[in-house]
């Protein structure tokens, strides 16, 4: 029964524009289980026909039929898997891969089989032919670490772990000794005779044909004669275990299929890393630089948006600051001491009429310096005030207590400071219950507020005083020269000198109410109620804009303001103004990102020369891989493989250097960094992206080299 058949196969090559003719019209038959010689001089054409024959070239013209299926015209994948189920290659070369244990060369067709053998069946298979050959104590070796006679049975094995119908030996014994010639030459024989194996053995050595049974010479292209030896070849040496018993291993089985054949390329792509680990660090290295960038800016950016938003927030949840407003009057512009605008009322009709409002507290500014003991200070801000302000800042005592509304309503002199006061002022010492001085007026330390910190203006927060509104306004200030009392509303409307009422709230007489006429014996200033600010909180930032237009409202109506005039005050959103600081932080942080990803690029196209320079490294490589039966798509998958292995290595490299870049940051420079868990995941993403993309086209080529020409590559 034949398996080879060939009818007028034509051959030619052309190099600088002339065809040349290699093979003139070839036929010829061979038989399933001949063991042929293929015999010819250099140039004959010998080596071309075996190329055809191992579907490693394709004829100019002519037919071509291996066990009933015309091959000439097969794409090349299935050309592949015909390579990998029907025929095994002996190299005069032997091919083997570098840096490769012989164990991993003989199972390299398994790893492109349609069956996919399992992993341990394919390494027992492997390690039962490096036996058989005798390299049961060399399978670790590297084709380095082994003789020309061990490669050459390497080779032997590696042709036969796919169990093939067809064997083709390129000048089996041209790099070995006598000895150890003859010894590959009776495997081939006990190969063809045990298991009925085809072999077709290419030789010019006549000594080598005579262990055929037929032998075809060649000249110049075409085939002279044919024949049985002149001699018949040496006998096998009887006795042993049978050959075929010693290569049939466990039976095929196709479980798992796409895991097996994803972890497969996987390891291989592994594998040829770890040949080169210098050239693979230096290729990732674009990619580490670049994720390591990304991430850092990111943590830095993320964290500068978070210490905006804090030092925003500590100002309070909704906070509202109103205050007066520059009016221009007949083209003349007034400042704000121009007149009264605020008051105290105010402040008590926002309080009853704003629902959205949850706090409400009237400010008023002081400048001075703080003596205590021989020790003074001028501190960052001075503000006379309700209780409520601390309601609005969520501005906690952390030692004694807050002043009370009794104190606002006595004018009590009691102040509450910030911790860099105490700090300066005191020392080590609690300075609850002690009394420091403002503008020559005695303030007893009730408490120590909080620590907030720096604004995000950077003035520091902590470096403030805070006083009863009356005691500022009346005490320090020094506005009127009338006691707290006299703030209260007249005894009765008739009263000739009726005086404002500068706390709604208060309800307490302190000293008998004047009559009539001792009021208009002793006539007394009106103590204005006008305040710098109104400090307002409404709650949560989804009440802010229902709280803006009833504040509004309110106060253009107590201000009796025409419709189409212009407001008398200002109000100042502070919410608007942490969205403002956040969107610039935003801005900020994707520039940044924008640098960063630039640098990821660069990294990418410094892989996808590395890997162009790889493929033209590895052609011969490709080119093993391809004889055994790797399809284009197999070397496709096992480069694009090994471009996002070293992209994603390269970004969980730069994943851990972007953090303990961030983490060396906050502690030697102390920047705000914050984790940013989005940006690690979309490193890595990128990573993937960067290998895909810039991996692709060597990947690409490697697939597209034909397999006789990268063989042929020096």
């Amino acid at each position: 029964m034949e398996l080879i058949r060939l009818e007028n196969i034509w051959k030619s090559y052309e190099r600088g524009g002339m065809e040349i003719p290699v093979l003139r019209g070839v036929s010829l038959t061979i038989q399933r289980g001949e063991l042929v010689a293929l015999v010819g001089a250099s140039g004959s054409g010998k080596s071309t026909l075996m190329n055809i024959l191992g579907c490693l070239d394709r004829p100019t013209s002519g037919h071509y039929w291996l066990d009933g299926r015309e091959m000439s015209a097969l794409p090349p994948d299935e050309r592949a898997t015909w390579r990998n189920t029907k025929i095994g290659f002996i190299f005069q070369n032997f091919n083997l891969l570098a840096r490769t244990s012989a164990l991993v060369n003989v199972r390299l067709p398994l790893d492109y089989s349609p069956s996919h053998p399992p992993d341990a069946e394919a390494r027992e298979r492997a390690g039962e032919l490096l036996r058989l050959v005798g390299l049961a104590d060399r399978m670790d070796h590297e084709p380095s670490q082994l003789s020309g006679g061990q490669q050459q049975r390497v080779a032997i094995a590696r042709s036969l772990v796919s169990r093939p119908s067809l064997l083709l030996a390129d000048e089996p014994t041209g790099n070995l000794d006598s000895r150890t010639a003859e010894e590959v030459l009776r495997l081939l024989q006990r190969l063809n005779e045990e298991e009925g194996l085809t072999v077709i053995i290419v030789t010019h050595d006549e000594n080598v044909a005579r262990h055929s049974k037929r032998i075809i010479r060649m000249k110049d292209g075409v085939v002279v004669d044919e024949g049985p030896p002149e001699r018949a070849a040496a006998e096998p040496e009887a006795g042993g275990k049978s050959l075929a018993a010693e290569v049939s291993g466990v039976p095929v089985a196709a479980r798992w299929y796409a895991l097996k054949n994803a972890l497969r390329i996987v390891r291989t792509a592994l594998h040829a890393l770890r040949r080169n680990v210098m050239r693979s660090a230096l290729t990732c290295l674009g990619i580490v630089i670049g994720v390591a960038a990304v991430i850092t800016m990111m943590e830095i950016g993320r964290g500068s948006s978070r210490s905006i938003e804090q030092a925003i927030a500590s100002l309070g949840a909704g906070v509202f600051q109103v205050d007066n407003a520059h009016l221009t009057v007949g083209g003349v512009s007034l400042d704000k001491t121009g007149q009264v605008k605020l008051t105290i009322e105010d402040a008590a009709a926002l309080r009853k009429d704003c629902s959205a409002l949850k706090a409400v507290a009237p400010s008023v500014d002081c400048h001075g310096q703080l003596v205590y003991g021989d020790k003074n200070w001028m501190p960052g801000r001075i503000l006379g005030t309700t209780p409520d302000y601390l309601v609005v800042r969520n501005w906690p005592v952390v030692e004694g207590a807050p002043f009370t509304r009794d104190d606002v309503r006595t004018a009590a002199a009691v102040c509450l400071i910030g911790q860099t006061i105490a700090k300066n002022l005191f020392g080590t010492v609690s300075p609850i219950g002690k009394e420091l001085r403002l503008n020559n007026v005695g303030l007893r330390v009730l408490g120590i507020l909080a620590k907030k910190g720096a604004n995000v203006m950077g003035w520091d927060q902590d470096d403030f005083l805070l006083a009863p509104l009356t005691t500022i306004k009346y005490r320090v200030n020094g506005a009127a020269t009338a006691d707290a009392a006299s703030a209260l509303p007249a005894a009765s409307s008739s009263s000739v000198n009726t005086l404002n009422t500068l706390y709604p709230e208060q309800q307490v007489q302190l000293y008998p109410a004047s009559s009539a006429s001792q009021a208009a014996d002793t006539p007394q200033l009106t103590r204005f109620s006008d305040i710098n600010d109104l400090w307002l909180s409404a709650g949560s930032p989804a009440n802010v804009p229902r709280a803006i237009d009833q504040i509004t409202s309110v106060l253009r109506d107590r201000h009796h303001i025409r419709p189409g005039a212009p407001d008398d005050f200002r109000v100042h959103n502070l919410t608007e103004f942490q969205q403002t600081f956040a969107e610039t932080s935003h801005v900020m942080t994707n520039l940044l990102l924008v640098v960063a990803l630039i640098s990821l690029m660069v990294g990418g196209v410094g892989i996808m020369n590395i890997m162009l320079v790889s493929v033209t490294e590895r052609t011969r490589e490709i080119g093993i891989r391809m004889a055994v039966g790797a399809t284009a798509r197999d070397i496709l998958r096992q480069f694009l493989t090994e471009a996002v292995v070293l992209c994603l290595a390269g970004g969980i490299t730069g994943i851990l250097l972007g953090r303990g870049a961030s983490i060396a940051i906050t502690l030697l420079l102390h920047w705000p960094t914050l984790l940013s868990v989005p940006a690690i995941v979309a490193s890595v993403a990128v990573s993937c992206t960067v290998g895909i993309v810039f991996g692709y086209y060597p990947a690409w080529k490697a697939a597209h080299l034909d397999p006789i020409e990268a063989l042929r590559y020096e």
